[in-house]
């Protein structure tokens, strides 16, 4: 019922542009309403605390039930129409924040249509801060188990409770903030408002859709795409420090989190590898737009958000190849960016350099410390379980779609994408994802929720231990 009322925003834009498509948005409107307000009248007066069990319901429901209501409005538009899989395809893409698009020819669509996918990606975005500072780590789920001390969120109690809803507001602001400073900026660099505002949605997000099939690229200003810059930065970063960095009044938080200066040195030897090879290889003949392709496309794929420049997947394979493993990485834990997430990354690089010593010095006992403290072995049995299940569910819808008739490099890229929550791939899906089949869409659904509900939360849904009594 409260996800309904997302939809008045686009029929007031269809309105106000007079693109013809208010009707595809409240039909849908009421479809959603009423489904909503017949599943909650029967339980109006039941009270009952959540547990940590309805926790993983709630959570899993959370994007599957709203990415299924929100493919309506892309099924009863007259332009585009989509097919039920291409909508949910597109609506999945856009509440998971991935960007991967079955759409083309944007320019040509009605306003309200892309603003709506724009507004998916904004929301979706808000729902992954909550859910991964708030949530998660009351779950047990997560890169946020290190930031138990630290964390704004309900972290202490067994059960889910009011504070989340503190916790939720707090974000809520921060997140508003970061939109409307992004918004502003662009406005003022030179896009026109609705541009401005549909690429702030999507740049805080993380999302990477754009209003123009050219992404940023259509804009040819280096100033729009530093800002572009600045804000995914920002957006990648741990929302728990900005939360502190705000509260406390300063930004020590940041220089002293090790999670956030691993991020940034990866994003910084990145660009300079790629802008080397750039200029090196003659792709780009001059050091300067060389450098700023080279920071733009590295940290738009770092971050996981996907916006581009340029056709980067017809760059030398070398680079492209480097850009996509980027995106394995991902953003910060607890914030809005897809990935493995940097703390996990870290984690794991600690524990193979504390294997080395340990094979030179047996019998010495090494901690594994990250900002000053020691991190429990259970977080790192848990990080290393989580990466065995990323592997594997990488391989596992590898293999699924390469059975659908995609080539190879097709194949793994697309998988890549999509549970990196990326968007753009390579080779057959470097400009959208309309070419491929039916079946291979589905799969890579499956891949973006299983990223960005943070594998373990989907898969223990799916064990028989979790319905056992």
């Amino acid at each position: 019922m409260i996800f309904s009322t997302t939809l008045v925003p686009p029929v007031l834009v269809s309105l106000g542009y007079a693109d013809g498509a208010h009707m595809a948005f409240v039909t849908a409107f009421g479809m959603i309403l009423l489904s909503g307000l017949a599943i909650w009248l029967p339980a109006r007066n039941t009270k009952r605390d959540m547990r940590m069990r309805d926790g993983f319901i709630v959570v899993v429901l959370f994007w599957f039930v709203l990415s299924g209501i929100g493919s309506l409005p892309f099924m009863l538009a007259e332009n585009p129409h989509l097919s039920f899989i291409d909508s949910l395809f597109e609506s999945i893409s856009g509440l998971t924040t991935t960007g991967a698009t079955v759409i083309t020819e944007l320019e040509e669509l009605p306003r309200s249509i892309l603003y709506y996918r724009q507004q998916l990606q904004w929301l979706g975005g808000m729902g992954i801060v909550v859910l991964a500072v708030a949530v998660l780590p009351l779950l047990g789920i997560g890169g946020m188990q290190l930031y138990r001390a630290e964390a704004p969120g309900p972290v202490k109690d067994s059960k889910l409770t009011p504070r989340i809803a503190e916790t939720a507001k707090a974000l809520w602001y921060i997140y508003l903030g970061m939109t409307v400073a992004c918004a502003s900026a662009y406005w003022l660099a030179g896009m026109n408002l609705f541009d401005a505002i549909g690429h702030a949605f999507s740049t805080v997000s993380i999302g990477g859709f754009s209003t123009h099939d050219a992404s940023i690229g259509y804009y040819q200003s280096t100033l729009i795409e530093m800002i572009a810059v600045f804000f995914m930065l920002l957006a990648g970063v741990n929302f728990a420090l900005h939360f502190g960095a705000i509260r406390g009044r300063s930004v020590k938080g940041y220089l002293q989190d090790s999670e956030f200066k691993f991020y940034v040195s990866l994003l910084l030897v990145v660009t300079a590898v790629v802008t080397v090879f750039l200029y090196s290889s003659q792709t780009i003949d001059n050091w300067w737009d060389a450098f700023t392709s080279a920071l733009f496309q590295s940290v738009s794929i770092g971050t996981t958000t996907g916006f581009t420049t340029a056709e980067y997947y017809n760059w030398p394979g070398f680079v492209a190849i480097l850009l996509l493993f980027t995106s394995f990485v991902g953003g910060c834990a607890g914030s809005t960016g897809g990935g493995i997430k940097v703390i996990r990354f870290l984690l794991l690089i600690k524990q193979g350099m504390r294997e080395i010593t340990r094979l030179i010095h047996p019998n010495a006992q090494i901690p594994i410390r990250v900002g000053g403290r020691t991190v429990p072995w259970r977080v790192v049995e848990a990080i290393w379980g989580f990466f065995a299940l990323y592997v594997a569910s990488f391989v596992v819808m590898y293999l699924a779609l390469a059975m659908t008739g995609l080539d190879l490099m097709t194949a793994y890229s697309a998988v890549a994408a999509s549970i990196n929550n990326l968007g753009p791939g390579l080779a057959g899906v470097g400009a959208h994802y309309a070419e491929i089949n039916d079946a291979a869409k589905l799969i890579l659904c499956f891949a973006m929720l299983l990223g960005r509900l943070e594998v373990f939360t989907l898969i223990v849904i799916l064990s028989p231990a979790f319905w056992a009594k």
